[in-house]
């Protein structure tokens, strides 16, 4: 029985009529999340354009387009246009996804440095403002030397380079976003710095315009100047230039998992063409190669063993400590390791098409998901620099209104640059996606590959966890132990059954074929063949009428069994196949199908969690509750058709239950699309990556309870990110407004409100990075 699995969720990539095309645009130079939402909101506008979503954590726009109304290059070309540059693609090669990423690499690399470049020649020019500015006040002796003709001169064109060199790129992202009708982050510091610089300027070279009672004195101005604030211009851009190298830094770190992930791709390959072995670059592998594999190498691509024998060690993509044997007509799976022996394996799947490339992708996909909780954040951000930039107007008004005269205008605009500089909504944009970010890679780095925000945010509401049977709960590797023949031989009636199910891929199908090779038995064509969904197969073979099944595909036709053996099996934790030749009962075949060594603890883990447990199985009632015995689980939902498992699945919705279907990926259909979450075992090897919310590369059961862990502690990371970026500003913007000075006295200086803006994204970011110590407990 076979059938295509589906995601639990509405596919969360649209579709159309025509064919659409999927693009991702690295993006350098969005500074704040309301640079990701006006490339996101551009290119949604755009042409041809279906859906479009930026992630400023990961620096990627994913624009899912039609490509007869739009291409890769002209997306690129509206980003361009916005002020804004993208990574271009590396040529087309079979190792693509490896080339794109390193190329991506480096021009993030490139950003960094020249972020860096910035900021120490920012820092060197500014320590001298700062110390020709406050050096007399800390040090009262250096108030002489310090106080010399031109140095408020010095002072404005030392500032000016920092300015208008270092914090060009604020000057020039405000002007992009004032060409759109927009504001951001940007806006904010160049209205901030910009204030403070000009008032000084004015007040250097003309002070009499800021202080009137200076007319007519003209000699003494450089003895009783204006106050200037040129070192709160350069000081704050340095250090917002600091916050965002530190930013850059730590953003870089949250996506170490992919670049980890990519890095275990072997470069070369030793293949053997034509009688000769040759070492060649991995792009140029084929599918159908034959591979050389030594002790110490890399598996270069996925393939199938032909000769030789060797342990394997897989750790790296299905987090299994214990490498794995290899022999002829084993699977080995690229960028694993090599431990002891040597071997040759035929290529079957080779560049994008690896499992590593798929993992890659889907860690990606992932990465680039906005989970629900973001929302709000999105939300607030929209309007977070409009509500910014009047409450630094009313602060100004207030102060210039309340203040005495001879401090209001000062008074007024430190008000008004610290309310512009300390108001931080990269933190609000960061919370989600950092985390997202190092959860999933962290996921994927363990074995557990999550598809996206909405998988992580569902997994950890989750309230019951269902357990499909066989794969699953247990080895999937099912034997017969007993045949109970009446009116045929032992032999013939196996030879019958294992002629019939010839045509099936039902695991109970394949047990009875290999009990029939293993005995030798020469096995008939079947004249007809056809599958019963939930009940068995019928066929004809020699002429002969076969029913084989379960109880029910008996009863249905009229065919009394045999109960008192088929409950004696049942009882045994076996499971008895019902055989009928031509209409009457011709005897049962008992299979068995241990559960796995580790399923007892993994079951006791997710109850440990809180969570409820049900086992889920079209298997015989008194066979499931025996497996269900063995494993610890209490409810037990048997002799259930794969129809009626998704009407399980609803009614324990229906009660109020959060509920994630666990099962093999294959043939729980029904069941995956009903429940909130799905999840597929595998070995990574199964299009069920493709499709479940939750794919486990390892099939352990053990993965069911870390992923939950997982989502958990992701999801606990993002909500104190929030309310760390919530609190921040709720509690900065007022403090910096002087709401505390009538009482305290106190007033932010912008120098220090620059500070805790530049440090609270890197703390955000510091916090999600936390994560990467999640580790997934084994048995």
């Amino acid at each position: 029985m076979t059938s295509a699995t589906t995601a639990n969720q509405a596919p969360p990539e649209p579709r159309t009529e025509h064919q659409e095309e999927r693009c991702d645009l690295p993006v350098l130079g969005m500074h704040c999340t309301s640079c990701a939402a006006r490339i996101e909101s551009t290119l949604s506008q755009t042409e041809g354009v279906n859906q479009a979503s930026v992630n400023f954590a990961t620096g990627r726009a994913t624009v899912f387009y039609d490509p007869q109304s739009a291409t890769s290059q002209s997306l690129r070309e509206v980003v361009h246009e916005m002020g804004y540059e993208t990574i271009a693609p590396e040529e087309t090669t079979t190792a693509a996804p490896v080339a794109e990423e390193d190329g991506e690499t480096q021009a993030r690399l490139a950003e960094y440095r020249q972020q860096r470049t910035r900021f120490l020649l920012a820092l060197i020019l500014s320590l001298p403002v700062a110390l020709m500015e406050m050096g007399g006040h800390l040090v009262p002796a250096l108030a002489a030397a310090l106080d010399f003709p031109g140095r408020y001169w010095l002072e404005l064109a030392l500032t000016s380079v920092v300015l208008f060199w270092g914090g060009g790129e604020f000057f020039a992202g405000a002007w992009n976003a004032a060409r759109h009708r927009a504001a951001d982050m940007n806006t904010l510091v160049a209205l901030g710095t910009l204030s403070a610089f000009l008032y000084s300027a004015v007040a250097t070279a003309a002070p009499q315009l800021v202080l009137p009672d200076l007319t007519g004195h003209g000699a003494h101005a450089q003895e009783a100047p204006a106050p200037v604030y040129f070192e709160a211009a350069a000081l704050i851009i340095t250090l917002i230039l600091m916050g965002r190298l530190l930013e850059l830094r730590a953003r870089n770190r949250t996506g170490g998992a992919i670049r980890a992930l990519i890095g275990l791709q072997a470069r070369t390959a030793r293949i053997e063409r034509e009688g000769l072995q040759l070492e060649v670059p991995i792009a140029e592998v084929r599918v159908g190669d034959l591979v050389l594999v030594r002790p110490g190498e890399k598996v270069p691509v996925d393939g199938q063993v032909v000769d030789g024998q060797s342990t394997v060690d897989e750790s790296m993509l299905t987090g299994e400590p214990l490498p794995a044997t290899k022999k002829a007509g084993d699977t080995v799976i690229g960028a694993t390791l090599n431990k002891t022996g040597s071997f040759r394996f035929r290529a079957t799947k080779v560049g994008g098409d690896t499992v590593l490339q798929q993992i890659v992708r889907l860690v990606q996909q992932a990465q680039g998901s906005k989970a629900p909780l973001q929302r709000l954040a999105d939300q607030v951000s929209g309007y977070f620099v409009p509500i910014v930039l009047c409450l630094a107007i009313a602060a100004a008004v207030v102060w210039f209104v309340a203040a005495p005269d001879e401090t209001r205008l000062a008074m007024a605009l430190s008000a008004f640059v610290s309310v512009l500089i300390i108001a931080c909504p990269c933190a609000l944009g960061l919370a989600t996606p950092a985390a997202i970010m190092v959860g999933t890679g962290r996921g994927a780095q363990q074995g557990i590959l999550i598809k996206g925000g909405q998988a992580l945010e569902t997994a950890h509401r989750l309230t019951t966890v269902v357990l499909d049977k066989t794969g699953t709960l247990t080895r999937g590797e099912a034997r017969i132990t007993d045949i109970a023949a009446q009116g045929l031989g032992e032999d013939e009636l196996l030879r019958l059954v294992a002629s019939a199910e010839q045509g099936s891929e039902h695991p109970l199908g394949q047990a009875i074929l290999h009990s029939a090779a293993e005995r030798g038995l020469k096995l008939a064509s079947p004249q007809h063949f056809e599958a019963l969904a939930g009940l068995g197969v019928e066929a004809a073979v020699e002429g002969r009428q076969l029913l084989v099944g379960n109880e029910a595909l008996l009863l249905q036709r009229g065919i009394p069994p045999d109960r008192a053996v088929a409950l004696q099996f049942a009882d045994q934790g076996k499971t008895p196949v019902f055989v009928a030749v031509d209409g009457r009962f011709a005897g049962l075949i008992a299979i068995a199908d241990p559960p796995k060594d580790s399923s007892r603890d993994a079951v006791a883990r997710l109850q440990r969690l809180g969570l409820k447990v049900v086992m889920l199985t079209g298997d015989h009632r008194r066979t499931a509750e025996a497996i269900a015995r063995q494993v610890g689980i209490d409810e037990v939902r048997a002799e259930i058709l794969p129809e009626g498992k998704s009407q399980v699945i609803e009614k324990l919705q229906a009660a109020g239950e959060v509920v994630a279907m666990v099962g093999d990926g294959i043939n729980d259909a029904p069941a995956l699309a009903q429940a909130d979450l799905g999840i597929a075992m595998g070995t990574g090897t199964d299009v069920a990556m493709e499709a479940a919310d939750i794919t486990l590369v390892r099939g352990d059961l053990h993965g069911v309870a870390a992923s939950i862990a997982l989502s958990r502690a992701t999801t606990r990371n993002i909500k104190q990110n929030l309310f760390f970026a919530f609190i921040y500003n709720v509690l900065g913007i007022p403090l910096a407004a002087g709401v505390l000075y009538p009482f305290t006295g106190w007033l932010l200086s912008p120098i220090i409100a620059s500070l805790a803006m530049a440090l609270s994204s890197v703390s955000v970011l510091t916090n999600a990075l936390r994560l990467r110590g999640f580790t997934v407990e084994r048995s």
